[in-house]
């Protein structure tokens, strides 16, 4: 059960947002053993992050309610070496992932091949039975949601961009912040400049964000040790300017001399990488520093 969960977690971690997992009942009253619930193993464990994440997370059941609204699928049924998997097949016919107790080796794998069963209708009407395989991306532990990683990103950038677009007003901006820009943080001060943006420089802004959220989410700190590849003009203060780059963050005076522009001109964003926790924190939204 454990290498299961590290692999939702890791998903979840990756996008939070897009990420439920959908059973035939709650998740947490899904049956590890006869008398033993998710729940009552989770109370078992001691990593906290683990535990909070999984209690936490969304939970869907039975499996139609993520369903197209009117579709059942009821046409449909998937079959794994010869038992039906109803879970599995639900997840292919969603484009999602399927999720697995690694108790068995048929379960180990990153990949699974479904045997898809389903009813068609001939040229002249008549009802055919038409049998395929098919592929469907698999989880039952951590190794296989490295596996996946591309895939699962792609999916989060594709639901933060539309929530970063969707983003009229630099205050919504930071309302949604947690949600669209997990790898970013914020001193106090920078909510009153987003609340205060105006609005011409709101679709800048939040183009300058999402890419920021990208870089820091991509780095490899193994192979650039210094900082993410920002991908976009990113550059240091003047020497002669970066007296003008000190913000008191909880009660000390750091160093935020790294920016980038936005528009309109002299629009500037001040941050500083966080290399403890592969963050950027993000001091100044607003105009050029002393101008």
């Amino acid at each position: 059960m454990a290498r299961m969960a590290m692999a939702v977690v890791a998903v979840v971690k990756a996008d939070r947002e897009g990420t439920a997992i959908v059973g035939r009942e709650p998740f947490l009253q899904t049956q590890i053993a006869e008398g033993h619930p998710v729940t009552k193993w989770l109370n078992t464990q001691d990593n906290r992050d683990l535990r909070q994440r999984l209690m936490l997370m969304q939970s869907r059941w039975p499996h139609s309610t993520v369903f197209p609204e009117g579709e059942s699928f009821a046409e449909s049924e998937y079959r794994h070496q010869g038992a039906v998997v109803e879970g599995l097949g639900a997840a292919h016919l969603m484009d999602g992932v399927g999720v697995s107790l690694p108790v068995d080796p048929r379960w180990d794998d990153a990949w699974l091949t479904l045997d898809r069963e389903r009813l068609a209708e001939s040229s002249d009407g008549t009802t055919l039975t038409d049998t395929d395989q098919v592929p469907l991306r698999h989880l039952s532990h951590e190794d296989h949601a490295k596996t996946h990683e591309r895939w699962i990103a792609a999916g989060a950038d594709a639901r933060r961009r539309g929530a970063v677009l969707s983003a009229d007003t630099g205050a919504e901006l930071w309302a949604a912040r947690a949600e669209i820009f997990p790898h970013l943080t914020f001193l106090p001060a920078v909510r009153r400049q987003l609340s205060e943006l105006a609005k011409p420089s709101v679709p800048s802004v939040r183009e300058k964000l999402l890419l920021l959220e990208t870089a820091v989410r991509d780095w490899d700190p193994e192979r650039h040790p210094k900082a993410p590849v920002w991908g976009f003009d990113v550059r240091s203060e003047f020497e002669q300017r970066r007296r003008l780059c000190h913000f008191l963050d909880e009660g000390r005076s750091q160093l935020f001399e790294l920016h980038c522009d936005f528009l309109p001109r002299p629009g500037r964003i001040h941050f500083r990488v966080e290399h403890s926790d592969h963050t950027v924190r993000i001091a100044h939204i607003g105009r050029k520093l002393g101008v």
